[in-house]
């Protein structure tokens, strides 16, 4: 329900307005004064304010003040008389969203009040998913407490006070744009846009386009002016993702904008200060693209002032069983059940994984098995994984490994019997009847050795 401040010392016009907006599912709140207004507004959520100019105590111009510097999202609509155009013009002008002079038409009052509330809603949504963005892209939502991550998290805290440029360096999927986010939010430029350009995504020759504009005519297909990136990002940050793969050309007008703090559209003459701070990431090890003349020297020393490493998850184990619980619920809210739980072999399979994908594949591992999950434990069966490339079964003496195991390790023919098991449901996408014929098996044969091992 939206909440509707009403304020106007005459009752009969009060009763007018409620009547004529009756069916608009308002809650109203009315006020006699300016100052019982103010009151009113201190305790209650209101999302719509309609307010005489001519009040009691305190003036309708005196309450828009207060409320444009306290909540300047809440849209004031002003009733004036038709003699006090000049004030109402002044309101406007000091943040209120219309007014409407008396005698005023049912059609004039509805239709300034619509537009309002649709200003009030999209203000509502925008200030939530804002709050949902902040949310979920502070330090408290980067998961780990490993050795690595803690130095990281006190690296970019310390950092992310600055306007000092960042280089974030890591493998694909270890988390470089969450972190950069991270940084920007906690940052004295929160309040201003994050903007990504993923350099890798873009051809290079709309890239240069991407990140200065271009005016119109500057090429074929340019209609119209465009403003760039580096102009939109204004008192903000631009995250430049995949920097290594920027082309030399686009690298030496980055390196300008950097050194001098302008640019010039493409195409233009005018040069444009800019005020943005610059994040940028790359999985290329930039060091060995300077030696090969890939990427300019100068250009490393100037975005590298600050660097932070990423390290990928297989260097940091034993932050997957956080990670994992992390996404269970997570996904767990998502489809509306209960956080099933995990059996120990499964926490044992994904610490003991390779992960090439990093925190990326680990999610997507778990979403799967979230999904194929029905009861209230996710087991192995439910855990698909793409295993490194290695050899054949051909190619292995499998008398040679068998003797082996039971001479050196002591295996038992059971333990032997599960290990091939798992190694037939993981070869087989955890697909029992393709894993019963890599067995020679019976698929109800394989199904009652499976409920035996409790898998």
């Amino acid at each position: 329900m939206t909440n509707l401040l009403l304020v106007e010392d005459e009752t009969r016009m009060r009763e007018v307005i409620m009547m004529l907006l009756s069916d608009l599912q308002l809650n109203f709140f009315e006020a006699r004064d300016g100052a019982e207004a103010r009151e009113i507004f201190a305790n209650e959520t209101i999302h719509l304010v309609i307010t005489d100019l001519k009040l009691p105590k305190v003036s309708g111009m005196e309450l828009l003040r207060h409320i444009m510097e306290h909540k300047p999202q809440v849209p004031v609509i002003i009733i004036t008389a038709f003699g006090s155009i000049d004030n109402a013009v002044e309101a406007i002008r000091l943040g209120a969203f219309d007014y409407v002079t008396k005698p005023f038409t049912e059609d004039k009052l509805r239709s300034c009040v619509k537009k309002a509330l649709q200003i009030s809603r999209l203000t509502s949504e925008v200030e939530y998913l804002r709050q949902e963005i902040e949310g979920k892209y502070t330090f408290d939502n980067i998961i780990g407490n490993s050795s690595e991550i803690c130095e990281i998290l006190r690296l970019a805290g310390e950092v992310s006070h600055t306007d000092t440029t960042v280089l974030i360096t890591g493998e694909s999927g270890t988390g470089k744009e969450l972190l950069s986010r991270a940084t920007h939010l906690n940052s004295p430029r929160s309040k201003g846009p994050f903007l990504p350009v993923n350099c890798a995504a873009i051809p290079s020759t709309l890239l240069e386009a991407e990140l200065f504009g271009h005016e119109r005519g500057a090429f074929t297909g340019a209609h119209q002016r465009k403003k760039g990136k580096f102009e939109l990002a204004s008192s903000g940050t631009i995250f430049l993702d995949e920097v290594g793969d920027m082309e030399l050309e686009v690298q030496a007008k980055f390196l300008r904008v950097l050194e001098s703090k302008s640019f010039e559209r493409l195409g233009g003459t005018s040069t444009l200060p800019t005020n943005v701070r610059v994040i940028a990431a790359t999985n290329k090890d930039l060091e060995k693209m300077v030696q090969q003349g890939r990427f300019r020297e100068d250009l490393y020393y100037r975005i590298s002032v600050f660097p932070i490493r990423i390290p990928p998850l297989r260097e940091r184990r034993a932050d997957i069983p956080l990670l994992c619980r992390y996404f269970i619920n997570e996904f767990s809210t998502a489809f509306g059940r209960r956080p099933p739980t995990m059996s120990e072999k499964v926490m044992e399979l994904l610490c003991n994984h390779p992960w090439k994908g990093n925190i990326r594949e680990l999610r997507n591992v778990l979403e799967r098995a979230m999904i194929l999950t029905k009861g209230d434990t996710i087991t192995s069966r439910h855990i698909i994984l793409h295993e490194p490339q290695g050899k054949h079964l051909g190619e292995l003496d499998l008398n040679q490994i068998v003797k082996l195991l039971i001479r050196d390790h002591r295996v038992g023919l059971e333990e032997l019997e599960k290990s091939c098991i798992h190694f037939a449901m993981e070869a087989a996408g955890n697909n029992v009847s393709r894993a019963a014929r890599l067995l020679h098996l019976s698929r109800a044969t394989l199904r009652y050795r499976l409920d035996k091992l409790g898998e």
